[in-house]
């Protein structure tokens, strides 16, 4: 039944000589319907802008309900894509589910268990990836959320595997300091997808206007980044007529001395929503250290760690009828980037950063059409010259999403303003069912191979995906 489904996606792709990507649901209508949390794995708070409201009541249509009390939940989603670069190749027939049950305990207690099985059928029946790829990618049994909440002396309490997510703008994470990140497909996915929850203790105080979030992290996760000759494997500086070769990850071992923690604090004043954080913890991104080995041959090898980094900063929001603006700043010190001086003892050298973006979203409803402007930058503060990204890195995307009945056509570009360097995501959604929408789209990457998207200039696909929620 497995190969069966795959194989009639492929025939329906190679019908149709373009790639579909599908969602189920309604036809999307705005940012949270291209990016959002499905419901099956909600966000356990609100986001910045409605961190301080009551949460909306749950609809008794979005859930099955067992004899027991418990609701279920989830997904099933078929996804093929193909490479059509060269050498073009499948790149994936995505097979995913997810499962989702939610009950209470007592009057005052609930809890909620969910987990994800992927498994990529392109490894079963083409060769295009190497060995080590294919254990990566072939097979994933996930745990989702799996937490238990309950209040007490006034404080609301969320233990166990979660989201915590204290910012959320377009296509790219910015205050989102907290979540790790599946990269193994760059920023292609919805964010749901992406955000890999934190085993955390998690409390919660409201007082009127507040909101104060404490938490702490006793094992981070940590980004997952595949593994070398995978499609978005991170590029690693290499050197004319030496090979290339990477080692296990270094992990943090698990002790207090690497647990995270972090507070976040957020009032609403005459319509505006303010939050400020702190968070330190174990860089979730991975840093590649270097070095040269002669033996048996000249070969760089690099090795992924992760270091100890602090953060800080602050997000708004504020609703002016007519358009909605929301902005993030973070200042993250101590993280390591890698530099192009092979005379470094191990290639990365230690900066500090400040990030900055600014939105607007705006619409027009006679049309039924909605667009998100973003403005964004990244200040290396202490700058070296063999860094490859410039002391002032800035970029701009647009999202302009319509609805005409059924159909939702969908664009989104990232571009750099600092070179000829971004990103194209045309789609089409045709939510043709009830709870079934079927996406057709395409990845465009261009610019220079040291740019954030030039790098897989030779990446570009198209898509098709079906998914169904249940």
């Amino acid at each position: 039944m497995r190969y069966a489904t795959s194989t009639l996606v492929i025939a329906l792709v190679l019908v149709l000589g373009t790639s579909f990507e599908v969602r189920a649901g309604k036809g999307a209508n705005s940012k949270d319907d291209l990016f959002q949390l499905d419901e099956e794995d909600e966000r356990p708070s609100p986001p910045p802008e409605q961190a301080n409201k009551p949460p909306a009541p749950e609809s008794k249509k979005s859930h099955k309900r067992s004899g027991s009390g418990i609701r279920w939940s989830g997904f099933l989603q078929e996804e093929v894509a193909r490479s059509y670069k060269v050498p073009s190749h499948w790149s994936k027939v995505l097979t995913r589910g997810q499962l989702v049950g939610q009950g209470q305990l007592t009057s005052g207690a609930k809890w909620k268990l969910s987990g994800r099985l992927n498994y990529d059928a392109v490894f079963d029946l083409t060769n295009h990836y190497p060995d080590s790829v294919r254990k990566d990618r072939r097979l994933d049994l996930l745990a989702r959320e799996n937490y238990i909440d309950f209040t007490a002396k006034g404080l609301d309490f969320r233990l166990g595997r979660q989201h915590i997510i204290w910012g959320e703008m377009v296509g790219l994470f910015f205050a989102d300091v907290v979540s790790a990140r599946d990269t193994r497909d760059f920023i292609l996915p919805e964010f749901e997808i992406q955000r890999v929850p934190q085993w955390a203790v998690r409390a919660e105080h409201f007082k009127n206007d507040w909101h104060s979030e404490l938490i702490w992290i006793p094992y981070a996760s940590v980004d997952r980044f595949g593994e070398l000759g995978d499609d978005f494997f991170p590029t690693l500086i290499s050197a004319s007529g030496l090979g290339l070769q990477t080692r296990p990850e270094v992990k943090p071992t698990r002790s207090l001395r690497n647990s995270n923690g972090g507070l976040r604090i957020g009032v609403i004043r005459n319509g505006w929503d303010l939050a400020g954080f702190y968070y330190s913890s174990i860089d979730a991104s991975p840093h590649f250290t270097r070095n040269v080995e002669t033996s048996p041959t000249p070969t760089v090898v690099y090795t992924p760690r992760h270091n100890r980094i602090w953060q800080s900063g602050g997000t708004l929001a504020k609703d002016f009828g007519t358009f909605v603006m929301k902005g993030e700043v973070i200042y993250a010190r101590d993280k390591h980037f890698s530099v192009t001086d092979f005379s470094d003892a191990d290639g990365v050298v230690k900066q500090n950063l400040l990030d900055y973006v600014l939105g607007v979203e705006f619409g027009m409803r006679e049309q039924d059409v909605k667009f998100n402007l973003q403005a964004f930058q990244r200040v290396f503060l202490n700058h070296v010259d063999s860094l490859i990204p410039k002391k002032r890195e800035s970029g701009a995307s647009l999202l302009a999403i319509g609805k005409f009945g059924d159909f939702a056509p969908q664009l989104l570009v990232i571009h750099s303003l600092n070179r000829s360097d971004r990103l194209l995501r045309p789609s089409m959604d045709w939510s043709f069912a009830k709870n079934l929408r079927l996406r057709a789209g395409v990845d465009i990457f261009s610019g220079p191979t040291t740019g954030l998207f030039g790098q897989y200039a030779n990446r570009d696909r198209a898509y098709i995906e079906l998914k169904y929620n249940y």
